[in-house]
């Protein structure tokens, strides 16, 4: 059960919470969390997302004490690329999140959780795949959608509405 503990443990790490620093905020506030197949294998989804609710509610507290009185938002993605959970807390709203690629904001983290932990071969992209996808035709390229991944968000500031 690692992947709990260090769940747990990212309400503990340095927070920044600097709106004219967005890259500092992302730099200092992103954890990347993996998980070994025995903690896939044995975690239910609801464990983990009872996890993250704990680290939100934390950060939450934690952001109060700090007397800062803006947006901020606690924030967790599936990156599927690297096979791991990644967590982030920014002063910005849902909408804002410091992401190049188009993402759903949602207050459901189990499916993104599921597909964690779902995944039988987390982990970077062998070179094969990469050139299996160069070799697709041009045509092909344009047609295809970019999809969407999902982000939970929860509300941490003082001023957000919401979660």
């Amino acid at each position: 059960m690692v992947l709990l503990t260090w769940i747990a443990e990212v309400a503990d790490e340095p927070l920044v919470l600097e709106p004219a620093e967005r890259r500092v905020e992302w730099e200092t506030n992103t954890w990347s969390l993996g998980a070994a197949d025995e903690d896939r294998g044995s975690l239910s989804v609801a464990e983990v997302v009872a996890a993250f609710e704990r680290t939100a509610a934390a950060i939450r507290e934690r952001i109060r004490d700090l007397g800062f009185s803006e947006v901020a938002t606690f924030y967790v993605w599936h990156d599927k690329q690297a096979g791991q959970l990644r967590c982030s807390t920014g002063s910005v709203s849902p909408d804002e999140l410091p992401f190049n690629g188009t993402y759903v904001a949602s207050d459901d983290l189990g499916p993104i959780i599921e597909g964690f932990l779902a995944d039988s071969e987390p982990g970077p992209i062998t070179w094969s795949d990469l050139d299996d996808a160069q070799s697709l035709s041009e045509h092909t390229k344009t047609e295809r959608e970019i999809r969407p991944f999902g982000v939970w968000v929860s509300s941490v500031g003082l001023s957000t509405r919401g979660t």
